[in-house]
């Protein structure tokens, strides 16, 4: 836990200056990580910003130049991303807040989805992470606490048609995250992990949402989710500030949970999914018990 009014993580943690913690925000550029970035620096803290492109930090640099340092980094780079870190911690001597934001869309079936493009998006979202993950713990081990955010989505939680690709890789990020939390809860460690439902982030617009080859025989099945994804930007419910808010306050609260849901979309469906999922375990649970070695 955070603690807002000492700011200072209160389990003994070294903190070179007490007046901020420092956040390394990947996806910086827009999206959560822009709004993360933001509150952060509202909050009195250092960001160091990180995206492929830079030139959308050129304002937040601009408006925060003691505070805020804008970072070119591709997080499928793994030696780039090693560097990266090891740069901020030379430069600002810790890292409390790692948040893991950079990510796109993918929309199509299983069978229209390449080796390539799949691969690409685990690249992202889950190889590109993890590789940031363990290169900020032994810091944070060292300092003795910090936070990892890790922002998935309601579809980390569950899966559609159409985005298998997207879900297979946030799933990936939150299984390992489960395991996280508990190996490096013993140093301090709190590790977050972000479900939001549709917030109106740039996920679904110009080279944030690809598309895979279309295989007419799902026209359908996903060719109507191809058409919501293209008509979505602009129309989603969740406000970017007001999440970004929210994953403040839960990491200032005395006992953060491993998941925090965001959205009254993801709240009702993911509520939806866990009673099916419990339905389906009881009408299945004699089948499932009657299949170990009898005495």
């Amino acid at each position: 836990m955070f603690d807002a009014a000492a700011r200072s993580w209160d389990n003994g943690a070294v903190n070179t200056d007490s007046t901020s913690r420092v956040w390394f925000v990947t996806g910086a550029s827009s999206g959560f990580g822009r709004a993360l970035a933001e509150a952060a620096l509202a909050d009195g803290d250092t960001v160091v910003a990180a995206a492929r492109r830079t030139a959308p930090l050129d304002d937040l640099v601009a408006a925060h130049p003691d505070r805020v340092r804008a970072v070119a980094l591709d997080v499928t780079d793994t030696a780039a991303v090693g560097e990266a870190v090891a740069e901020a911690v030379l430069r600002h001597g810790r890292i409390d807040v790692l948040v893991n934001s950079a990510g796109r869309a993918l929309v199509g079936a299983v069978e229209e989805t390449g080796d390539g493009e799949l691969r690409d998006l685990m690249d992202l979202h889950f190889f590109g992470p993890a590789a940031l993950i363990r290169a900020v713990l032994p810091h944070m081990r060292r300092q003795g606490g910090g936070a990892v955010v890790n922002i998935t989505s309601m579809g980390g939680r569950m899966s559609f048609a159409g985005v298998s690709a997207y879900s297979a890789t946030k799933f990936a990020l939150e299984g390992l995250s489960e395991a996280l939390a508990p190996e490096v809860a013993p140093f301090g460690i709190c590790v977050l992990v972000v479900e939001p439902g549709a917030f109106r982030t740039s996920l679904h617009s110009g080279a944030s949402r690809q598309e895979t080859a279309v295989i007419p025989a799902y026209d359908d099945v996903v060719g109507p989710v191809r058409k919501a994804q293209a008509a979505f930007d602009g129309t989603q419910p969740g406000d970017p500030a007001k999440a970004a808010a929210a994953i403040l306050a839960t990491l200032a609260a005395e006992a953060p949970p491993l998941r925090l849901v965001l959205g009254n979309d993801a709240v009702d469906m993911i509520g939806d999914r866990l009673a099916r999922d419990a339905a389906e375990l009881r009408a299945w649970e004699a089948t499932a018990r009657d299949v170990d070695i009898d005495a």
